[in-house]
């Protein structure tokens, strides 16, 4: 599979990694990652076993890499590990939190814990389990908490001491679509409007393209590709269209089409166009055919929108690693 990374321009880096590498025995968790993130919001994409959570605990110190280094926050990991995770707020994908004690009590110990006094630890626990819709449900024991809300309790400890970067390793995980959806626009507004750093994980392509910034994607312990989302979203030329009815409709416009010199396959309920041949590329001649032959048909028109790849076409369009 062929990489291709995305060079950040202007501020430095607020993660940097250079050859890093992490080895068990036989097994890679990660092989010679090279990749920077900047601000804002950046998805950090891959199956099961593809090295997130490795590389998240190396970059906060948890862990050594086999080669390689990092900095964070212009901090070296292994000269600095103690002033990263000062400065580093982190959100576990397994639950850890402890039954007994309320989200309340937990942000603020974990607030002190990074070196706030009582009193801010107290104002800031306030404000963040607010901030991650917790406000009436603060005093109560965790243990009798949802998923959801252990989640949105796990993101409040690591919003708890004003951290300049978080990482959220699967935030998501476990939750049901409504929760899910909260989540991410939480995840969103850290980035884009607290001015937090962020570095999300999720094994779900779909999800982080919906607010991430920049995505890099792992696959195997190696980097796949690292690039700003809206170059993985461009348009490929091609068209996406769908008609009122069943797949009977869809076919038979999607035979018409093909009539006419357009390569056509079903995609769900829509049709999806190839990119026109010359002739139909320019000026809005395909749109205008489309259109043509759906009224021929008596066929509503829907929709008709250009298609766009998504992270998924990453994995599906093969390649090699570097």
């Amino acid at each position: 599979m062929t990489v291709v990374t995305g060079e950040l321009t202007g501020p430095l880096p607020v993660i940097s990694t250079a050859g890093l590498t992490k080895h068990y025995g036989t097994v890679h968790a990660l092989t010679d990652l090279t990749v920077d993130v900047g601000d804002g919001v950046t998805g950090l994409v891959g199956a099961n076993g593809a090295g997130k959570s490795t590389l998240i605990k190396i970059l906060l110190g948890l862990l050594e890499p086999t080669a390689g280094h990092a900095h964070v926050l212009g901090h070296d990991i292994e000269e600095h590990s103690q002033e990263i995770r000062r400065l580093v707020g982190y959100m576990p994908e397994h639950d850890c939190l402890p039954p007994d004690v309320s989200a309340s009590d937990f942000v603020v110990h974990m607030a002190r814990m990074s070196g706030l006094g009582a009193s801010a630890a107290r104002e800031r626990a306030a404000d963040v389990l607010r901030h991650v819709g917790l406000d009436e449900e603060r005093y109560r024991p965790m243990g009798g908490y949802s998923t959801g809300m252990k989640q949105r309790a796990k993101l409040a400890q690591a919003l708890a001491h004003d951290p300049r970067l978080v990482f959220l390793d699967e935030p998501t995980n476990g939750l049901d679509p409504a929760a899910r959806t909260d989540m991410l626009r939480l995840v969103q507004r850290i980035g884009n409007d607290f001015g937090i750093a962020v570095l999300v994980t999720s094994h779900l392509l779909g999800e982080l393209e919906q607010v991430s910034d920049h995505v890099i994607v792992l696959d195997g312990g190696h980097l796949l590709r690292s690039s700003a989302t809206g170059e993985f979203l461009e348009r490929t030329g091609s068209l996406l269209v769908e008609v009122v009815g069943t797949e009977t409709e869809r076919d038979r416009l999607g035979e018409a089409l093909a009539r006419h010199g357009l390569t056509c396959r079903p995609r769900g309920t829509m049709v999806a166009v190839d990119p026109p041949p010359p002739g139909l590329a320019e000026g809005g001649a395909a749109h205008d055919l489309i259109r043509d032959v759906a009224a021929e048909l008596g066929l509503g028109l829907m929709r008709l929108q250009p298609d766009r790849r998504h992270l998924e076409d990453v994995f599906l369009e093969g390649g090699t690693r570097a």
